[in-house]
């Protein structure tokens, strides 16, 4: 599955991307803020991301911009099943942090959600990672009140996790007709 946004092309993973994948994410100030990536990232974490199957009712985006370098991964997105319903998931590479990246291809996300059906959304943010909430808060996710301890990969324990709902079924868009 492949979705365009106004800057953005998000599409799947495939083998050939896993250097190009870890030379964006091999980078602690970014998997620190990421719940299953390890730190250290290695190689072969890249290998089996961009190897694995994508269930199509949560799919997985690498974020890429036309007219980068070459085939450029500035960073990933997706939608997974989690412990309180559909979950987005999404980390952006350093040097394109504070451009608008996240809430853009948040925004694409989000609609291919919808096309999919999902009518509910979770997502959590480190509580020492701010910027991700205020990405959150821009698409309409609301607080919940909870904030849970989360284990983190990158980081080796537990972290505050603070945790967000977004009801897509409440944002009403252009409905699609069959002709």
């Amino acid at each position: 599955m492949f979705h365009v946004t106004k800057r953005l092309l998000l599409r799947p993973a495939w083998p050939e991307d896993a250097e190009a994948l870890f030379g964006g994410i091999a980078d602690q100030g970014v998997v620190r803020n990421l719940a299953r990536a390890p730190w250290p990232y290695l190689p072969e974490h890249a290998r089996e991301f961009v190897k694995r199957e994508q269930d199509p009712m949560y799919p997985v985006f690498l974020i890429t911009m036309p007219g980068t370098q070459g085939s450029q991964i500035i960073g990933c997105i997706g939608i997974d099943p989690g412990e309180d319903g559909t979950e987005i998931g999404y980390w952006i590479a350093r040097p394109f942090w504070g451009q608008g990246i996240a809430t853009e291809a948040a925004r694409g996300v989000l609609e291919v959600a919808r096309l999919l059906g999902h009518t509910r959304l979770a997502a959590g943010h480190f509580a020492d990672n701010p910027a991700s909430g205020k990405v959150l808060r821009k698409l309409g996710f609301k607080p919940t009140g909870k904030i849970a301890p989360r284990h983190s990969c990158g980081r080796g324990e537990k972290a505050d996790c603070v945790m967000y709902r977004l009801e897509l079924e409440a944002e009403s868009g252009p409905t699609l007709q069959a002709a």
